[in-house]
């Protein structure tokens, strides 16, 4: 997620009404009470994403932010290294995949779109992370556990052969952390018609904080519905995700006009008491104390969070492309 935006509100709680599911959560090592969810609502048969296989990338992307200087950032060996390797897995599970330039801060810049055979091309879903780190740091929560998990889910739809009605496309994106280059580039690069093609973009950046919340977006309602849908049935409420207005990379899909939405566990902004007594955690400090730090490594990870937050990804991918 890109710096901080000076004097910008801070988070709201928002009640959640405990629906219910037959969801099953295989981590259950979270700290805090939450409501208990009863049976009267089913979800989709989305996959459980494997938490080994998401935190496997994550310690790809630190093995090459080590490997490159210490970082994964714009115009940097550590990016272009990583992107590589989110595009051979793709490859490798047959998507057709786009490498798109550009230019910025005068250095070369990279989006990598990932696209699933089938589907009507004339309703696609989205799901996007940026890739790009800080150049103080790997990067491992901003955003390696988004870029993570889209991947991860994008894995999950080839070993599924998932044949959705709605065409599916993936993405990770460049310069993020230069005030939403990539993802801007892309959008200003499709025609009005392939815009209007997009039915919905999910944007997954900072979902493995330390001290986490769980925060919703609530840009559009039916995108908003979905993930709540998923946590209540889970007994978790959600709160509403205003940290991130305008600092990530659903901004340039929603200033379109594209619907969007996504998920969130906290950046700088610190945990209240009432958000650490619902969610566990430790009030007083920071969702992530190494927010665009050095230290944002595989150590700065809530695997709790991160199991849960990919899973919510999946099943709204699963929902929304039906």
């Amino acid at each position: 997620m890109k710096l901080s935006v000076p004097g910008r509100a801070t988070a709201t709680a928002v009640a959640v009404t405990v629906l219910a599911t037959t969801a099953l959560l295989t981590t259950s090592t979270a700290a805090g009470a939450t409501p208990a969810p009863d049976s009267s609502v089913k979800l989709a048969a989305a996959p459980d994403l494997p938490l080994a296989n998401v935190k496997a990338h994550l310690t790809q992307l630190q093995s090459i932010a080590t490997a490159n200087g210490g970082n994964r950032a714009h115009g940097r060996t550590g990016y272009r290294a990583s992107l590589d390797y989110v595009k051979a897995k793709l490859d490798a599970a047959g998507f057709t995949t786009t490498i798109q330039q550009f230019t910025a801060s005068s250095r070369t810049g990279y989006n990598l779109i990932a696209d699933w055979p089938g589907g009507d091309p004339e309703q696609v879903i989205m799901a996007g992370s940026h890739l790009d780190s800080v150049t103080s740091g790997a990067g491992i929560n901003d955003n390696g556990s988004g870029s993570a998990a889209v991947l991860e889910i994008a894995l999950a739809v080839s070993r599924a052969q998932y044949q959705p009605t709605k065409h599916l496309r993936f993405a990770w994106w460049g310069a993020e952390e230069l005030g939403l280059v990539g993802s801007r580039y892309y959008v200003n690069n499709l025609s009005t018609a392939n815009r209007a093609r997009i039915d919905g973009y999910l944007n997954f950046d900072m979902i493995g904080s330390p001290n986490p919340g769980y925060f919703v977006y609530d840009d559009d309602p039916t995108i908003e519905q979905t993930f709540k849908d998923y946590y209540a049935g889970l007994g978790i409420a959600t709160e509403i995700e205003t940290e991130g207005d305008g600092r990530s990379d659903h901004a340039p899909f929603k200033n379109v006009g594209v619907p969007v939405g996504g998920l969130f566990s906290g950046a700088d902004y610190i945990k209240t008491a009432a958000q650490a007594a619902k969610w566990g955690g430790t009030s007083g400090q920071a969702f992530d104390r190494c927010y665009h730090s050095s230290c944002d490594t595989t150590a700065n990870i809530n695997d709790t969070a991160l199991d849960r937050n990919s899973d919510a990804a999946a099943y709204a991918v699963w929902e929304l492309s039906e």
